[in-house]
């Protein structure tokens, strides 16, 4: 999960200045994603539409392991 999430906010960014730390509880995933306040703004999108989608894109592979992914963005 965490090579995928890595991918999607790589190519939507296009920078690498950021990282993501992934915490397994039972049979959820936890991914934080920190990064700084200018690609912060590029991972959210206009009125939440980027981190919703990237959400869709992670829950359904998730759906597929049989389990849940919550991700979480945060500033450096």
């Amino acid at each position: 999960m965490k090579k995928l999430t890595t991918f999607i906010i790589e190519s939507i960014t296009g920078s690498k200045d950021f990282t993501v730390e992934e915490k397994k509880e039972e049979r959820n995933i936890n991914l934080e994603v920190k990064a700084s306040p200018e690609i912060t703004g590029l991972i959210i999108g206009k009125q939440g539409k980027t981190i919703k989608n990237i959400r869709k894109i992670l829950s359904i592979k998730a759906a597929r392991e049989n389990s849940g992914v919550n991700i979480s963005i945060s500033e450096k």
